[in-house]
């Protein structure tokens, strides 16, 4: 099999494994009212999901380092049918969907970088970054897609279908894995000859470093905004004249997640021509341009809001695809799968501080009206302000205008 066919294979079954990821967070309105949830208690549900992949992908990714990824992958599919499938039928409160996120957040440690480690093993040379980004990319349409197929099947029954649905995606993820899947290509780069867990010579990288700091600064931001978009914008809503302009706030975070997709594949291009790290510096600062102007204008009229709310959702992506291609490509030889999980783990430690952090800031300025979501999203893009500083101060020793 090519790998333009395996990569565009594995990125339908990460699409398909991740039609659970937004459910919640697409959702979060409705679970406020219905469970009664402040904005911290929903800032917790949103953000464990993503502390059961920090709990599972060290172990998961590093793995694939000596066991087929296609094993891993399967698992991780395999977990997420059971836990969308069980939050459809049981789900009551806080605790029980704190419960079954967390599990749904281990599915996606054996979804996501498993996969990438896939097409990374498969597609060695000048073209390996831009298989990454199609794949990294497609991330941000599963995440669409979830939106969209909660926000829709919500309206037409129930939300107990809507994660119904994400555990039927997840079936057929499974599926695919088992009958089309490649076996991960066995290269000498896979035989480590250390520990299993031996983060030393990652850790010892300052470029990699460099790059696995500057995702974690970006994944703070990026999810921090997709836990709280839709609330933001119902908020939004509620400020609009009446008969104005007010398309669904799932379809608009449909349509900044699925912008994601393009952009994430033309930031990495961008950094290939003009230098990666010069890019994504670029990307991050007119990102928190925009998250800053956003926050405090929930007023504004809402097409115009919607509309920026999209070109923030594409820049703030830009640099996803570079950043992940930056840590595979200076990876340690025979480490790749150990740099994999690092960047993954502390990436996505980052994604479960973010929506928490500004949960509790919501609830902080409650009783400021006029500033609470401005600061909300000032939370957010701390970010966009950390990803230039880990990037430059690493850069005296190590990191260079690659591409």
């Amino acid at each position: 099999m090519s790998p333009l066919r395996i990569t565009l294979l594995l990125c339908l079954v990460e699409v398909l494994g991740l039609i659970g990821i937004a459910t919640f967070p697409a959702l979060l309105p409705t679970f406020q009212h219905i469970w009664q949830l402040n904005h911290t208690e929903a800032g917790w549900i949103s953000a464990v999901y993503y502390a059961g992949y920090i709990a599972a992908v060290p172990i998961l990714v590093s793995a694939t380092d000596r066991v087929d990824a296609r094993r891993i992958l399967a698992i991780g599919s395999a977990v997420g049918c059971v836990s969308s499938l069980t939050f459809a039928l049981l789900a009551q409160g806080f605790w029980s969907a704190a419960l079954l996120r967390f599990s749904t957040g281990v599915s996606l440690a054996g979804i996501y970088m498993p996969g990438l480690k896939i097409v990374s093993d498969n597609t060695e040379g000048p073209l390996q970054s831009r298989f990454v980004s199609f794949y990294t990319a497609s991330f941000g349409m599963g995440i669409a897609l979830s939106f969209y197929l909660s926000g829709e099947i919500t309206a037409w029954i129930n939300w107990r279908w809507a994660f119904g649905a994400a555990g039927v995606c997840s079936a057929v993820a499974l599926l695919i894995t088992a009958l089309a899947v490649p076996a991960s290509k066995a290269t000498p780069e896979n035989e480590q000859t250390g520990y299993l867990f031996d983060s030393r010579p990652v850790l010892k990288s300052r470029q990699t470093l460099a790059y696995i700091l500057g995702y974690a600064a970006h994944m703070w931001e990026l999810f921090g905004l997709r836990t709280w978009i839709v609330a933001y914008l119902v908020y939004s809503q509620s400020l609009q004249p009446a008969g104005s302009f007010q398309p669904s706030a799932t379809r608009i975070a449909f349509a900044l997640s699925l912008i994601g997709l393009p952009a994430s594949i033309f930031g990495n291009e961008a950094a290939r021509r003009f230098g990666r790290r010069r890019t994504i510096t670029a990307i991050m600062v007119f990102s928190c341009l925009l998250c800053v102007t956003i926050g405090f204008n929930p007023a504004l009229p809402f097409w115009l809001l919607s509309a920026l709310c999209v070109l923030y959702g594409a820049v703030l992506v830009g640099d996803s695809a570079a950043l992940t291609a930056g840590a595979v490509k200076s990876a340690p030889a025979g480490y790749r799968g150990m740099t994999l999980a690092l960047h993954s783990a502390v990436g996505f430690g980052a994604a479960f501080l973010g929506p928490l952090a500004v949960g509790i800031v919501l609830d902080l300025f409650r009783p400021f009206p006029a500033i609470q979501w401005g600061m909300g999203f000032v939370c957010m893009a701390l970010g966009c302000v950390a990803g230039p500083f880990f990037l430059y101060r690493l850069a005296d020793r190590g990191i260079k205008e690659d591409s």
